[in-house]
């Protein structure tokens, strides 16, 4: 299952560290097999039951916002320097861990991928940081897990979460927006 994972994200090679690359995918392994699904139905998944019948998946999501965590990251670089210090490994992995949670806030009923009983009482926010605490992730990574939503809009956000935040909301108003 390792190198499937590492199929469906080929952005996790630019994670520096081994150990939390080797990490990413532990979380990631643990999510799809407690959620009961097979790394390749992943790609069957929508990105988000909250924008109608939209032709975007969850693993795009994922990838988009981990390319955009990373072309945000190199602009302001380039910009800003040393000024804007960001992390680049607690950022990408966040980045991909972000939505690790909702491999077991979803269900599949008659045929559909729907919210299931465990999305009902916890969202994915609040799972995944659960499984990035299993597997040892850094405060830093599952400090973007926890705030990336609107769960996160009462505290303060690290650089790395406030660029993953918007990132994510630059592919959930547009798939708003194409489900219209």
């Amino acid at each position: 299952m390792r190198d499937q994972i590492k199929k469906l994200f080929p952005e996790l090679n630019e994670i520096r560290s081994e150990d939390l690359r080797e990490k990413v995918v532990s979380v990631w392994e643990e999510s799809i097999t407690r959620g009961g699904w097979q790394p390749e139905e992943l790609t069957e998944i929508p990105f988000t039951l909250l924008a109608g019948s939209i032709d975007m998946r969850f693993i795009e999501h994922v990838r988009s916002c981990a390319r955009m965590c990373l072309a945000v990251e190199k602009v302001l670089n380039e910009m800003w320097g040393d000024r804007v210090p960001i992390d680049h490994d607690t950022l990408l992995a966040g980045a991909l861990l972000a939505d690790v949670g909702k491999p077991l806030e979803y269900a599949r009923k008659d045929g559909q991928i729907v919210k299931g009983h465990a999305g009902d009482m916890l969202r994915h926010p609040f799972s995944g940081v659960g499984l990035c605490y299993r597997h040892d992730l850094p405060d830093e990574v599952m400090h973007i897990v926890a705030t990336h939503s609107k769960e996160g809009d009462h505290v303060q956000r690290t650089i790395e979460s406030i660029i993953f935040h918007h990132t994510d909301f630059i592919d959930f108003d547009i798939a708003k927006a194409v489900g219209k």
